[in-house]
């Protein structure tokens, strides 16, 4: 690791903690930095998770103690989320990725679709007890343990579950996503650390780049425009989607 490399890896982890604050696929932009560096894969995703969970660490804070999210409404849905991440991170050495993989481009286009053509976010008074039940158990673990496994498109799944099944507001949803994707994070961290994949020369440059990234994200998220937030969301959707698209050979 030269010091040129690790300026450039500085300021894509800022990038794409400023990015993942605020719609999510901040992976998009870091691993493919972490892979092209020359890390081999399984640390350079090992390593993606511990600077990504830095980085939604910090934004997790500032939407706590700006009044966003309550910590009292969050952390039973937090343990949800790290428990399905932790479980998901021990089935992926046991599947058939190929299989699974199939659902990621189905999920993503699903999320863009939704948020690009949703009609006006409901009044939480309004959404039906059950909803709010498979968000709980069902939404929450399963998007967790699709993080341990896979990962693209995390956050913004987390926020499609909020604004669908809690009535939540865009930006309300985002802000409670952040703190379920710290979860995921660190449950998934928690493995490749015990296997032992993690960088930590290339993973400590690129976490002093998510931390400024996500606090700087986290301001924007708290005056931005909700109009403008669902088409950041739709367009790392997108991305993400056109990301997969081509490491699978599709065009």
């Amino acid at each position: 690791m030269t010091y040129d490399i690790l300026a450039v890896l500085f300021l894509v982890a800022l990038l794409a903690g400023f990015i993942d604050t605020l719609a999510g696929g901040g992976g998009l932009i870091a691993l493919p930095a972490l892979l092209m560096a020359g890390v081999p894969p399984l640390v350079a995703l090992g390593t993606n998770k511990l600077q990504g969970s830095v980085g939604t660490a910090t934004a997790s804070w500032m939407m706590v103690k700006n009044g966003r999210v309550e910590w009292r409404d969050v952390r039973s849905l937090m343990a949800l989320a790290f428990c399905g991440s932790a479980g998901g991170s021990v089935a992926v050495q046991f599947v058939d990725v190929s299989v699974l993989s199939l659902l990621i481009p189905i999920v993503l286009t699903s999320t863009a679709l939704y948020f690009l053509l949703m009609p006006q976010v409901r009044e939480r008074g309004k959404v039906l007890k059950a909803r709010v039940g498979v968000f709980r158990g069902f939404a929450v673990p399963g998007i967790g343990w699709y993080d341990g496994m896979f990962g693209p498109g995390t956050g913004s799944f987390f926020s499609l579950a909020g604004v669908s099944l809690r009535g939540q507001g865009l930006v309300e949803a985002t802000a409670v996503a952040k703190t379920l994707n710290f979860a995921t994070n660190i449950a998934s961290l928690c493995v490749f650390l015990f296997a032992g994949k993690v960088a930590w020369l290339a993973g400590g440059t690129m976490i002093l780049g998510q931390l400024l990234g996500a606090w700087l994200g986290s301001h924007c998220l708290l005056r931005i425009n909700p109009q403008v937030l669902r088409g950041l969301v739709v367009v790392m959707c997108l991305a993400m989607l056109a990301k997969y698209g081509g490491s699978q050979g599709w065009w």
